[in-house]
């Protein structure tokens, strides 16, 4: 079942995390900035892995670990949620086995290796094959699946996301979060709602990855055929039911942005704001280059920095070989 986390335990997710590592940085950006709407970015990338996603990892596998009968956690990935859960592994002294699809972002697949989880590519280019062959493995006894669609305890971690933003940024009007499976829009929706009501969650998907947009404008889950977008955080086609429910109470707007608007972002970012975005971490400066707050401060999420060099190339940024493993 979904789960929008109570304030209370966005608090003791934030426990948790405060003996690991600080707060995100939030930035002004003036580069970016309109005369009427100031925007700051949310730095995520500084954190392990370089991206947001070990806040929900260490989180979720954390407090399962304290109920006892964990002996190995599994994830499926296109890369970011597979680091953060073979991070939060071993961090916490727990193997990991970690479902990629095929021909993962070979910066993440490193990053999953270097961190000594065992990493399985399943199937076909997208998610699907490696969901379900994580689903099967896990049904052996002491195998933890933390899957980033479903666990009910992993939002309240990026859910802390919210709360610093607003310890920051009181006055805050609109924050723009990209949207894969949810998880991140679920809880950073559910701290910014529960303390400041009026604030406005704008959700961003890739134009040809919009399962989770068309899913909020109907009232239902309606998956697509494809995800095929360069930011692989985004790729989801087949949406959760009750994440869709979950998302229609917290998310006032959605924008879809093109590929060539994510690599534009890439580049905006780098040059005129000195910040790494992989395509997904690029996603809401995209949306707001497009489609602007009109008025207020608004915070831009920058939630990953594991750009592959197919990208880079594509937004001209310096190259950086990285082998696979």
């Amino acid at each position: 079942m979904a789960f929008s986390p109570t304030l209370a335990r966005i608090h003791e997710a934030q426990q948790i995390l405060a003996s690991h590592f600080p707060p995100t940085r939030m930035v002004a950006a003036p580069a970016i900035s309109r005369p009427d709407a100031d925007v700051y970015l949310k730095i995520e990338t500084e954190l392990p892995t370089g991206s947001f996603k070990p806040r929900g990892a260490l989180y979720a596998l954390t407090i399962n670990r304290r109920k006892g009968g964990i002996n190995e956690v599994t994830a499926s990935s296109t890369g970011n949620h597979g680091a953060a859960v073979a991070w939060a592994a071993k961090t916490l002294g727990v193997p990991a086995t970690i479902f990629l699809p095929a021909n993962p972002n070979p910066v993440k697949r490193k990053k999953i290796a270097d961190l000594g989880a065992r990493i399985v590519e399943a199937g076909g280019p997208d998610l699907a094959d490696a969901f379900l062959q994580a689903r099967e493995y896990s049904a052996k006894p002491g195998v933890y699946f933390l899957n980033d669609a479903t666990d009910p305890d992993l939002p309240a971690g990026p859910a802390t996301i919210g709360l610093e933003i607003l310890a920051e940024l009181p006055e805050v009007a609109a924050v723009y979060v990209p949207m894969g499976d949810t998880a991140l829009i679920r809880g950073v929706g559910a701290a910014l709602k529960q303390v400041k009501p009026d604030v406005k969650i704008v959700g961003v998907q890739a134009e040809r990855a919009p399962s989770y947009y068309l899913s909020w404008k109907a009232g239902h889950a309606v998956p697509t055929e494809t995800c095929d977008t360069c930011a692989d955080g985004l790729a989801t086609r087949t949406p959760e039911t009750e994440n869709v429910q979950a998302i229609r109470k917290v998310v006032d707007d959605v924008i879809l942005v093109t590929e060539g608007e994510l690599i534009s972002a890439i580049g905006v970012l780098y040059e005129r704001e000195r910040t790494l975005a992989e395509p997904a971490g690029a996603a809401s400066t995209a949306a707001f280059l497009k489609q602007p707050h009109p008025s207020g401060v608004a915070a831009l999420l920058v939630t990953g920095a594991n750009i592959s060099d197919a990208v880079r190339l594509r937004a001209g940024l310096p190259i950086t070989k990285v082998e696979n493993t």
